[in-house]
């Protein structure tokens, strides 16, 4: 795939994504960023402090700054789309009305929003936008390396996954550091409990991925009735506390995701 891809902020998100791109394969000198403050861009990749006001529209441009900056952002993208642009937007809480308004001469805009796994091609991606055709095909082709990509079927889904795919990975983290915690006030060494935990995560996570079986029925499959994992899960399921906490933490992350977007439409 040829193209150019002109970047607006490689922060934390916008970085791990030029990251998997790049393990894949794809041509360093295809992508020019955009940031006044990164200190470093890849090798091969092109930094500039501030967007040329003369270059031609870019094939695709990523809009990677923080999404209060989009007001003061707008006029330096602005003049690197054209016709065949595809515009990507990891912007949270800006929706697609917002960004069609701001950014009239795209040929297709599509809100992204990954995780940072992207940059080892192992981020849940969910795209929703208004590209068809070519730049939809694009899109695809883009998030291909960067891990499984899914299409909402409507907008205001973005804020529950974002909720679970994009901020997931912080809940799982938290998890993990809490079964350490745990470990450790019940006896394990701090740094063992770490070690322990974090392996017994990755190992599970795996396994898994690569199962036929649903993350429920290997849950069943572990446990002998009356057995230690039994007791263990007995606890969890009680009351189902840890659904119930889950449900907590996904609205209290959606329903911020949904505020963002509004106050980004005022």
């Amino acid at each position: 795939m040829t193209f150019s891809l002109l970047q607006f902020g490689c922060g934390n998100m916008g970085g791990a994504m030029l990251a998997g791109w790049l393990a894949a394969g794809f041509d360093p000198a295809a992508f020019t960023v955009v940031d006044p403050v990164l200190a470093q861009a890849p090798a091969g990749v092109a930094l500039l402090r501030e967007a040329p006001a003369d270059a031609a529209p870019a094939d695709v441009v990523l809009l990677g700054f923080k999404p209060q900056q989009l007001s003061a952002s707008a006029a330096a993208v602005s003049p690197h789309l054209g016709e065949g642009t595809l515009l990507l937007s990891i912007l949270a809480g800006v929706d697609l009305a917002t960004l069609r308004r701001l950014f009239p001469r795209a040929a297709g805009i599509v809100r992204v929003m990954p995780n940072l796994a992207a940059a080892i091609g192992k981020s849940p991606i969910a795209l929703f936008g208004d590209a068809t055709g070519p730049a939809r095909e694009r899109t695809e082709a883009l998030m291909a390396p960067l891990g499984p990509a899914e299409w909402l079927a409507q907008e205001d889904e973005m804020d529950l996954v974002t909720a679970l795919a994009g901020s997931g990975p912080a809940f799982v983290y938290r998890f993990i550091d809490a079964l350490a915690e745990a470990a450790s006030a019940l006896g394990l060494p701090r740094s063992q409990a770490d070690r322990l935990a974090l392996a017994m995560v990755e190992g599970a996570a795996a396994l898994a991925a690569a199962s036929p079986h649903a993350p429920g029925e290997l849950a069943r499959r572990v446990a002998s009735p009356g057995g230690v994992t039994q007791v263990g899960l007995d606890v969890l399921d009680a009351d189902q506390r840890l659904v119930a906490l889950l449900t907590d933490t996904l609205r209290g992350a959606r329903d911020r995701s949904a505020e963002m977007t509004r106050q980004a439409r005022s």
